[in-house]
């Protein structure tokens, strides 16, 4: 007979930019336990978990940290939730923005009232701004022009 599984309680959101995407689930943490079981592992309150690693692992930037941290700083829910994020695709600046819309996403499903203020500092809004394909017929680039002939 299969062992019994605690239903773990958590909201769910996605954050996207350029080809990023990370998937953020915020864990509620019971308050006499203080650790929530992720993926086998007990995790820490207040812990950032992005695919495996330590979000100071990570993303080790300070400029990243604040970013990260951001929307927990403005609705003052730091160390509130335990949160483990899925991220894909692009570069290290694509991901820590997919991430950061993911958590404000994922903290408007908590309390409604949150919405106003991470909209505000536009952390809400969806960046549409994606590379620009490569056209044939150009030197290599999206908007290069060839080089002309001199004789």
């Amino acid at each position: 007979m299969a062992a019994k599984k605690k239903n773990i309680e958590y909201y769910q959101a996605v954050g996207r930019r350029k080809e990023s995407t990370a998937r953020v689930r915020l864990y509620i943490v019971s308050k006499r336990d203080k650790t929530v079981d992720v993926r086998g592992s007990a995790i820490k309150q207040g812990s950032i978990i992005i695919n495996g690693k330590l979000a100071d692992d990570y993303f080790p930037r300070s400029a990243e940290k604040t970013l990260l941290a951001k929307p927990f700083v403005l609705t003052e829910n730091v160390d509130r939730f335990v949160v483990s994020i899925l991220v894909k695709g692009g570069g290290k600046s694509g991901q820590l923005e997919a991430t950061v819309h993911g958590i404000a996403r994922a903290l408007c499903l908590v309390d409604a009232k949150h919405r106003t203020t991470l909209r505000k500092e536009g952390l809400l809004t969806r960046d549409p701004r994606v590379r620009e394909r490569r056209k044939v017929g150009m030197g290599g680039k999206a908007r290069r022009k060839k080089q002309s002939p001199k004789r």
